[in-house]
């Protein structure tokens, strides 16, 4: 039976449920012994890979609670564990999060509670993907952008622009590009092609990737269908994009800063940017379940999860950047320069991943994301 310890969780639940204040919260209670968390692979790590990189054993040796992770490579699988049920909290990105907010999936936190949220990034402490109604859903945890990864064998230079994975073309080494790129296989990569397309063909008015008419929205599903002709596979596994950049001939695709990091580490010829027309980007956030089992041990690595030390190494592994500006100096791991390379300075340039809506902001009716997902699916079976 599901045993809360502490009152002031109770209450902070109930609160979600009823939608009320309780401003006497003044702490957590002891931990249950265990907290399952649904996570971006590489973003909880305990030493198994590299025994650096290890933010879960002090904490399960200071709390009692036991953590186990399932990870997902993709938002989707994501919302799908959670509808499931068993987990405690979530990393979910801005694609995911505002779904499991109207699922009723996840429930507001009472921030009192979390003593380091004072630390946070101001720009991202009422970020649009997981505050609703002055309610917040969760802690942030780190952010960075969907960068181009290439290899410097091929491209001597940084590409410039996302041509190189949209447009038919020959590259510097003048083999054609046509099944040596690669594209993202979840829905929300139309954002990538939106974003292009609102720096290529201004005269289409796009303001918002993720706020599209229906001509806007049909000018980038035809950007797409012509990309299928050049993408040699769909990813969404980190690990198996990091053997198709070795072994398989890929030499441009979107990625994350994650598989930057790994192959540069392996001593493969690879680089990233974010070129001229900006990127999409991801500011994820740890959410709490509505039915967590172990509210007390939640709440207890939400704040663990904001000491500068995880996060100075969680942005050392992931290639991400911190939610803690103080994360930025002094971490042995990250370096005083790690921020920086990771792009904290390019926050403005980032259209960060949300959840696409019919009643959008930038114009009267948009196209929401349930067509986005049939649609997207019927690109890459094209």
């Amino acid at each position: 039976m599901r045993t809360i310890l502490n009152t002031t969780v109770a209450f902070a639940a109930m609160a979600a449920f009823c939608g009320q204040a309780f401003a006497q919260a003044t702490s957590v209670g002891p931990g249950e012994g265990a907290v399952n968390i649904v996570a971006w692979p590489g973003y909880i790590e305990r030493g198994e890979t590299d025994k650096a990189y290890d933010w879960v054993t002090d904490f399960e040796k200071a709390t009692g609670c036991k953590v186990s992770v399932k990870t997902a490579a993709t938002s989707d699988e994501m919302v799908t564990l959670m509808n499931q049920g068993g987990f405690d909290l979530v990393t979910a990105s801005g694609d995911a999060s505002l779904r499991l907010v109207a699922g009723k999936k996840v429930v507001p936190i009472d921030t009192a509670l979390v003593p380091s949220w004072s630390t946070l990034d101001d720009r991202l402490k009422d970020g649009a993907w997981f505050t609703v109604d002055g309610q917040h859903y969760g802690t942030p945890y780190q952010w960075g952008p969907n960068v181009l990864m290439y290899n410097t064998n091929v491209f001597k230079e940084a590409p410039k622009s996302w041509s190189v994975v949209f447009e038919k073309q020959d590259f510097p080494d003048g083999k054609p590009n046509a099944g040596r790129v690669q594209a993202y296989d979840g829905p929300i990569y139309i954002a990538d092609a939106a974003t292009y397309l609102m720096a290529t063909k201004p005269e289409l008015g796009i303001k918002d990737p993720y706020e599209l008419n229906e001509n806007q929205y049909s000018a980038v599903l035809e950007l797409l269908k012509g990309q299928r002709q050049l993408v040699g596979r769909y990813w969404h596994d980190a690990a198996v994009q990091v053997d198709d950049f070795k072994t398989e001939g890929v030499v441009a695709s979107s990625s994350w800063p994650f598989q930057v990091n790994t192959l540069q580490a392996d001593k493969q010829p690879i680089a990233s940017t974010v070129p001229d027309e900006g990127a999409t980007g991801w500011a994820d956030t740890t959410m709490l379940a509505a039915d967590a089992a172990h509210p007390n041990c939640a709440y207890l690595w939400m704040e663990h999860s904001l000491s500068p030390k995880v996060q100075g190494d969680v942005a050392a592994w992931f290639g991400s950047v911190p939610v803690v500006p103080a994360a930025c100096k002094g971490n042995a791991l990250l370096g005083d320069g790690g921020c920086a390379t990771n792009g904290f300075d390019n926050f403005s340039k980032i259209h960060f991943w949300k959840t696409p809506v019919a009643k959008c902001a930038s114009q009267g009716t948009c196209v929401p994301y349930s067509r986005w997902v049939t649609d997207y699916i019927a690109v890459m079976g094209g």
